[in-house]
C-alpha cells in the first residue's frame, strides 16, 4: 500500500508537497481504516485552487509512463509549475508489501518524457536509470542479461526501464523481486475518476465503458437497483438494445425509456459511483475527485460508510462537504486538509487533543484547525 507520496515542481505545487499516510494517531475508534500502520481511507478537504484536483493527478502519474491502462492527458497540460524556473517536476512514492518497503523516485519534462527512474527496495537501490546519458543499471535476480541502455531497439528510447524490467524480465523468486511484482501489480491497479465528467477516469481499466452498460455486464442490474432503492430512488431495470449494445432502461407503466435521459444529474452520478465501487475490490489504490458534487449529505455519508468497508483497497476523496467531518464516519487522521501548498491531517494542525465526542464540522468551521 502507499505510505507517503510527495511531489515538488507540479501544476500549482511549485515547493514540495508531501502526503503522510504511515503516522497515524492512537484513536481507539474507527481502526478498521488503519492497515499495517497506514492510513487507507481519507478525505481530501481544501479552498478552491488549493490544488485537490492536482494531488490526484500528481497522485496518478506514475500510471501514464508504468501502465498500459487508460490514461487522461488532456488534465495534464501546463505540466510543470508555471512560476517556477525548474525545468522537471519530482515524484517519490513509498509503498510497503508485506514489510517490506518499495521507494519509486523518477523526475519528467513532462508527461511522457522521463529525466531519471530510480527504485529502492528495503533500503538497496536495485533499478537506476538516467535517460539523459541514457546510462544505468538494475540489480534484480533475473535481469542480468537485459539491455537497459541506448542500445535498445528505436521507439522505446523513452520507454520507463521499470516498465521495461517488468515487461521482458523472468525474474528469480525472492523477497526482493516479490515486491517489485507487487509494487507494479499495486500501480496496474490503481483508479482515478470524476463524478463531475461522465465517466472519466484515468487507470485500472482500458478504454473508455458506459457506466450503464457495464453495470449490465457485471451482472449487477438487480443489485443496483436495490442500491437505488436503499436511498430512496425506486427504479424497475430492464437491459434493451440501444444502437447495438445492451443498456439500462427504466420500466414505467406507459413507458419503457432509456436510463440516461430519465435519471437526475445526481442518479446518473449515483449510478456512475456504483459502477465502479463493484470494481473496488480489484482496486489498489482509488483516488475520486469532487465525488459528492451532486448528492444530498446523508446520501454522501451513506457512500462514505460504503467506501469505509472496503477491506484491501486504499480509497481518497476530495471534496467540500464538511458535512462529512465526523467521528462516527472517519477520524481526525484521516481528514485531511491542503493549504499553502502543505497537506496534513487534522489531528497534526492542532495542538488540543481530540477525542471521538468531539464536533469536528464545528471545530473546522469555528477556525481550530487552521494551523
Amino acid at each position: 500500500m502507499l505510505k507517503k507520496f510527495s511531489v515538488t515542481n507540479f501544476k500549482n505545487y511549485k515547493n514540495k508537497i508531501e502526503l503522510v499516510l504511515d503516522k497515524p494517531s492512537n484513536y481507539e475508534f474507527n481502526n478498521e481504516i488503519v492497515k499495517n500502520g497506514c492510513i487507507t481511507k481519507g478525505i481530501i478537504y481544501g479552498q478552491n485552487g488549493s490544488g485537490k484536483s492536482n494531488l490526484g493527478l500528481a497522485i496518478f502519474d506514475i500510471i501514464l509512463h508504468l501502465t498500459d491502462k487508460e490514461k487522461a492527458y488532456d488534465k495534464y497540460v501546463y505540466y510543470l509549475n508555471l512560476s517556477s524556473k525548474k525545468l522537471t517536476a519530482d515524484f517519490e512514492y513509498v509503498f510497503c508489501f508485506d514489510g517490506t518497503e518499495v521507494i519509486y523516485q523518477y523526475s519528467k519534462k513532462d508527461p511522457v518524457t522521463l529525466v531519471y527512474e530510480k527504485v529502492f527496495i528495503d533500503g538497496e537501490e536495485v533499478i537506476s536509470y538516467d535517460y539523459n546519458t541514457q546510462e544505468g543499471y538494475t540489480s534484480l535476480k533475473g535481469t542480468e542479461n537485459l539491455q537497459l541502455t541506448s542500445e535498445l531497439r528505436t521507439g522505446i528510447e523513452k520507454l520507463s526501464r521499470v516498465k521495461y524490467i517488468k515487461s521482458n524480465a523472468i525474474l528469480e523468486n525472492n523477497p526482493i523481486n516479490k515486491a517489485f511484482i507487487e509494487f507494479t501489480d499495486f500501480v496496474d491497479n490503481m483508479l482515478m475518476f470524476y463524478s463531475l465528467d461522465s465517466n472519466r477516469f484515468q487507470g485500472f481499466n482500458i478504454g473508455g465503458d458506459s457506466y450503464t452498460q457495464g453495470i449490465i455486464r457485471y451482472g449487477k442490474m438487480k443489485e443496483f437497483e436495490e442500491f437505488l432503492r436503499e436511498q430512496g430512488i425506486d427504479y424497475k431495470f430492464v437491459a434493451l438494445d440501444n444502437n447495438g449494445k445492451n443498456d439500462l432502461f427504466c420500466q414505467f407503466s406507459r413507458q419503457t425509456v432509456p436510463f440516461s435521459e430519465v435519471a437526475s444529474t445526481g442518479t446518473r452520478s449515483l449510478a456512475l459511483f456504483y459502477y465502479w465501487y463493484i470494481s473496488m475490490p480489484k482496486v489498489s489504490f482509488a483516488y475520486i475527485d469532487e465525488y459528492d458534487a451532486f448528492y444530498h449529505f446523508e446520501l454522501s455519508q451513506e457512500l462514505v460508510r460504503l467506501l469505509k468497508g472496503l477491506e484491501n483497497t486504499q480509497v481518497f476523496i476530495s471534496t467540500h462537504n464538511t458535512d462529512l467531518l465526523s467521528n462516527e464516519i472517519l477520524r481526525p487522521d484521516a481528514y485531511f486538509e491542503i493549504e499553502d501548498n502543505k497537506i496534513s491531517s487534522l489531528d497534526k494542525r492542532t495542538d488540543k487533543e481530540l477525542r471521538k465526542a468531539h464536533n469536528l464540522q464545528k471545530m473546522y468551521k469555528a477556525g481550530s484547525f487552521n494551523g
